[in-house]
């Protein structure tokens, strides 16, 4: 066939026309539909969600880090620090362990259950993620397209690693097969996603029960003052228990899995 007969590549196929402002619809669309096929193949309806920051390291590194520090290579405050917030790294790494087992004991034909899902990135999703591959459960890693970001999350279920360019499309995922959420410190991206969901909590959008963890009273107390907001009239104080505060890796296994088996499985009792 010459040029002059060739045929023009169809629509489908072409990818001017798919990266172009005109088909935005479609890259929207494909990015509810891929997902939703993906998740039903693999019979994934309810997931535990680990938000936090990317930066925060394992405490092998952090350890590694600070020696080197000592030994003048680098800031050793700042070594100091990254060692302390590791402590959030292997909460997140051994309450996601915890978790999966609970769900895989709960259920081992896997009908119902419950799985790790994280943002896909280092720091604490790549705990999360770290912790429910150790434990033998699938998870779940729902990364996004920023240019500042170059991160190898390996403990992420191949199949069930996705990649978004658009942020609310990722929130969604977030948010639709959610029945727990836990927040570990983390900085923009986290505040974002954990105000939103306190947004659809208490304007009733979300009308399913959502247990939402904020672990590190310290770190917690220090950047949110949700009991200033009450006094200053713009929450109600009942709004402040919206969420659940806790360092304990125990009391978080434990009020998560009550509140999962009074809410999601319609079981009374704790069943821990």
């Amino acid at each position: 066939m010459t040029e002059r007969t060739r045929r023009p590549p169809r629509a489908y196929r072409n990818q001017s026309f798919l990266n172009s402002k005109e088909a935005r619809p479609l890259r929207i669309l494909a990015e509810y539909f891929e997902p939703k096929a993906r998740f039903e193949r693999f019979r994934v309806d309810d997931t535990i969600v680990f938000m936090g920051s990317a930066r925060t390291r394992s405490r092998e590194d952090a350890e590694a880090g600070l020696r080197r520090a000592e030994a003048g290579e680098g800031d050793l405050e700042t070594a100091r620090m990254e060692l302390r917030m590791s402590a959030y790294y292997e909460a997140a790494r051994t309450l996601a362990y915890r978790l999966t087992l609970w769900s895989k004991d709960l259920d081992p034909t896997g009908e119902r259950r419950f799985v790790v899902c994280t943002g896909g990135g280092p720091g604490i999703m790549e705990a999360a993620n770290r912790g429910a591959a150790e434990a033998r459960g699938m998870n779940v890693g729902l990364t996004i397209a920023i240019p500042s970001e170059d991160f190898d999350n390996r403990y992420v279920t191949r199949e069930l690693a996705f990649h978004f360019h658009y942020f609310f499309m990722r929130k969604f995922w977030f948010a639709y097969l959610a029945k727990a959420v836990i927040v570990f410190p983390g900085g923009f991206g986290t505040l974002d996603e954990l105000f939103e969901l306190l947004t659809l909590v208490q304007t009733h959008k979300m009308t399913k029960p959502m247990p939402i963890v904020l672990f590190g009273n310290e770190y917690w107390r220090e950047v949110v003052d949700f009991d200033a907001l009450v006094r200053h009239g713009t929450i109600s104080a009942p709004d402040v228990d919206l969420v659940y505060r806790t360092d304990s890796v125990d009391e978080a296994y434990e009020w998560i899995v009550r509140q999962l088996a009074e809410h999601a499985l319609g079981q009374p009792g704790p069943m821990l």
